[in-house]
């Protein structure tokens, strides 16, 4: 890619995304139009709102990373990205709106009337909210790396600078409006290229069914080995070698590996003939997924789709930053509305990811020994089309790229400023609101620069498991069971979202390396969640004389329209 239209175009998304904030900024006037923009986005708006800031880089880039190396079963994230809204439709969408509520810890206290679930529920908000942050502000930091050279957290300065920026100047006003403008930028960013590449396919001659046959080098390729990992071959492959092979050393070499599994040190260059089979590696992990989990992923493939099965669909109804945008509707009908509107933008979105991890498969085959399979997307224009138009969409690829890294990062801020400021800092005024956006990042971006080389589907998929471990019960019960007590919700919580978060980080430690335990805990959503649920039940059910007086009128509040609640106080 030549990074002389890239970084114009990176500079070009952070200046329009300063200049649309500003327009909020104008018009944000009240605490209440920083928190939720005085309840006054409608459907559509806030359907593009929450579609921008959902849509992270790791939906932009790395599924079609995922597909390029494991296929067309990685279609299941985009499939459960999208299907946790329908979920949050049916059961959370109106009742969360209608509970009159600017946070989760705001939800947990006015159901429970607990100071303790409240704290208990800031907590779990900031951990995921920074957890969530930090591989935005890593990822932003890689890509600008790639494209100018430059040192790898200048990126995540950037994002940071203008995130608190955004977020601090106009609060929710603000955002609604940069994250809105940035989804029909991502859209368009892979849209457009999409549309140019489908044709270079289909004018090339190259074959039609990606995935039907093993990938293949279409040309005499040379490839460099950053980390060391194992060739896993199934029939003896003709290689010039310079470097180690087996712990033998070789200059320009041409050597024929036998079948079996050979180890390549880290910086050897391997160079493969035209028409030759692309490897398959291992480094004890794949593009978007951590060791353990590519190696359960082989070992037990059902159990591990059902893991994630659960994990996305349940997880995406407590993320923070989704969550607070329901807020800002103006009515339980409209965040139903606007529900229906983010299925069918994501939905489309969704689509086109998949395109790109098919093109990889066959024009960018290399990525899968280097792991920068995720620079598919990046890569792909200038493969495939090449000279100014390969430039130019590359380009609007790369903005469209750090478009997704602003409008996450947005909504993040957003969410853990609102809780810092309600739960934390002495007051709860604009001014304190914007000193809690300053320590919203400042957090995870110096972990970022402090902790170097945490994948993003590792911090991601953290999110999501102990997500669906904690909020989505609380959410869930709170909302349609009126016997949920603060002791329960507080053990529930604890339980779930403690033992997901033990469970991941296990795995991305190393622990253990292999059998049913590790499968366990490398997806633990499918015991995690429902002993979250079973724990609030028996706890709640051995406290009933803890339910909060009043419950009754909180849930009919809940679960009627705002119309028929106005007819019942006149």
């Amino acid at each position: 890619m030549n990074s002389g239209y890239a970084v114009p175009a990176v500079a070009l998304v952070v200046v329009a995304t300063v200049f649309v904030g500003a327009f909020g900024l104008r018009i944000s006037r009240t605490t209440s139009d920083f928190y939720v923009a005085s309840r006054t986005v409608g459907p559509r708006l806030n359907a593009a709102a929450i579609s921008g800031e959902y849509l992270s880089a790791a939906s932009f880039l790395g599924i079609a990373g995922l597909v390029l190396v494991q296929g067309p079963d990685m279609l299941w994230y985009p499939v459960g990205y999208t299907a946790g809204y329908l979920v949050l439709l049916l059961f959370v969408a109106a009742p969360l709106r209608r509970s009159g509520a600017y946070t989760l810890p705001d939800f947990a206290e006015a159901r429970l009337a607990s100071q303790a679930v409240r704290r208990l529920a800031g907590a779990f908000v900031v951990g995921v909210g920074w957890l969530y942050l930090l591989p935005q502000l890593q990822g932003a930091g890689l890509t600008l790396q790639v494209l100018t050279g430059a040192p790898d957290w200048l990126g995540g300065v950037i994002v940071a600078v203008v995130v608190v920026a955004t977020v601090a100047a106009g609060g929710m006003r603000s955002i609604t409006f940069v994250q809105a403008f940035q989804y029909w930028l991502k859209l368009t960013a892979l849209l457009v290229p999409a549309l140019f590449l489908v044709l270079a396919w289909q004018s090339d001659g190259a074959p039609t069914h990606a995935f039907e046959e093993p990938a293949a080098f279409r040309e005499r390729s040379s490839v460099r080995i950053d980390d060391s990992l194992d060739l896993k071959l199934d029939r003896p492959l003709t290689v010039t070698v310079d470097g180690e092979v087996d712990g033998r050393g070789y200059e320009g070499t041409e050597l024929t590996l036998p079948e079996g599994t050979h180890h390549i040190d880290s910086g050897t260059r391997l160079t493969f003939p035209a028409g030759a089979q692309v490897p398959e590696a291992d480094r004890g992990g794949d593009a978007g997924l951590s060791p353990s989990q590519a190696e359960t992923r082989g070992e037990r493939p059902l159990y591990a789709t059902y893991g994630l099965i659960l994990a996305t669909f349940l997880g995406t109804m407590g993320l923070p930053h989704v969550v607070v945008r329901f807020y800002t509707s103006p009515h339980g009908v409209a965040a139903r509305r606007t529900t229906v509107a983010v299925l069918g933008l994501i939905g489309a979105f969704y689509l086109l990811p998949p395109v790109y991890g098919a093109l990889g498969r066959l024009y960018a085959p290399e990525l899968t020994l280097t792991s920068d399979a995720d620079a598919a997307v990046l890569l792909l224009p200038d493969r495939m089309i090449g000279g100014l138009g390969g430039d130019l969409l590359g380009a609007l690829v790369a903005g469209g790229a750090f478009a997704a890294f602003l409008s996450t990062a947005s909504g993040l801020t957003m969410a853990v400023a609102g809780v810092l400021t309600q739960d934390v800092l002495p007051s709860r005024g604009v001014r304190h609101f914007r000193l809690g956006t300053v320590l919203a990042m400042a957090v995870p971006l110096v972990a970022s620069v402090l902790v170097g080389g945490l994948p993003v589907a590792d911090a991601v998929g953290l999110a999501f498991a102990v997500s669906a471990s904690s909020f989505c019960p609380l959410l869930v019960l709170g909302i349609w069971w009126r016997r949920l007590t603060p002791p329960g919700a507080a053990a529930g919580m604890l339980v779930g979202g403690g033992s997901a978060l033990v469970a991941v980080a296990a795995t991305m430690a190393g622990f253990p390396g292999s059998g049913a335990l590790h499968a366990l805990l490398a997806w633990p959503a499918l015991w995690s969640v429902p002993l979250a649920f079973l724990t609030m039940v028996l706890v709640s059910l051995a406290t009933p004389g803890r339910v909060p007086a009043g419950t009754a009128a909180i849930l009919a509040r809940f679960h009627l329209p705002e119309e028929l609640r106005a007819e019942v106080k006149a």
